[in-house]
């Protein structure tokens, strides 16, 4: 059996950064939208909105990541149970 050093990037690992990163921009962009509605200025357009989606995207992605690596793991517990 393998050590995976934190060096070594394993499936699905790509996926989970980019899915945090996406979060975490969906997010800043989630409390900046937010932030006119308390201060009593002028709300953002709608599209400023849609950019908030950016969070349920990014959790999806990285989502996709952890199950690629799971998925990744059984085969290779599978393989060296054989």
């Amino acid at each position: 059996m393998t050590e995976t050093t934190s060096s070594e990037a394993g499936p699905g690992d790509r996926l989970v950064r980019t899915g945090a990163v996406v979060f975490f921009v969906g997010a800043l962009a989630t409390l900046v939208t937010v932030a006119p509605l308390f201060l009593g200025t002028e709300p953002f357009p709608p599209v400023a909105y849609a950019v908030c989606m950016l969070m349920g995207v990014g959790f999806v992605i990285a989502a996709a990541g952890v199950l690629r690596s799971i998925a990744a793991q059984r085969r290779q517990a599978r393989a060296a149970s054989r």
